[in-house]
């Protein structure tokens, strides 16, 4: 019979084809130190009645976020006011900025200030999460352990909680593949220690 229900998905990576797309660098790199790569990636977040999309700056080696912003639109501008705010907690570019193939990431607003920088771009191969795997866990631990746990009415509730969890998720909750560090403790220690 095909009977297909329609609802609204979660289309967070759509691609535009007018923008450039750039290759994966991460293969095979060794990534040993915070701010030698960051990350970033949108989700979709379901709420009692509708929506909303969540974008995070992420610092791979340390796993630590360094800034997100919640919108109801996928536009550009918040993923970029969440990269500039990144930069403001971090003082400095990464070396490395890794996301997907959507359209916020190729976008002008988005690449010209990475350019600008010097700072090397790098996207996810097509339909390959494993490449953004870091965020990709975040996003795993964050709707198990706080979405879907909570029936979020409206942006402000979903704020209050996902910024409670993040709070949670960098200062309180120990890493395994860093010694049971938190990854706050781990991204300000090894960069504070590099500054000295």
């Amino acid at each position: 019979m095909r009977l297909r229900t329609i609802y609204p998905r979660p289309r967070t990576s759509i691609k535009s084809l007018e923008n450039k797309v750039y290759p994966y660098l991460l293969r095979d790199l060794d990534i040993c130190r915070p701010n030698q790569v960051w990350c970033s990636d949108i989700t979709y977040i379901p709420m009692k009645r509708g929506f909303a999309y969540l974008v995070v700056i992420m610092d791979w080696y340390s796993r630590a976020v360094l800034s997100w912003r919640i919108s109801n639109t996928l536009d550009t501008a918040f993923c970029v006011e969440a990269f500039e705010e990144a930069r403001q907690v971090a003082g400095t570019w990464p070396e490395i900025m890794n996301t997907d193939q959507g359209c916020q990431y190729t976008s002008a607003a988005w690449t010209d200030p990475l350019k600008k920088a010097d700072v090397q771009i790098s996207m996810d191969g097509k339909r390959r999460w494993i490449d953004n795997v870091m965020v990709e866990r975040l996003w795993r631990s964050l709707k198990y352990e706080d979405i879907y746990l909570h029936e979020y009415v409206d942006l402000v509730a979903l704020g209050t909680g996902v910024g409670e969890w993040i709070t949670f998720y960098n200062h309180e909750r120990p890493h395994q593949s860093h010694d049971n560090q938190t990854p706050w403790s781990v991204w300000s220690g090894s960069t504070s220690a590099a500054a000295a």
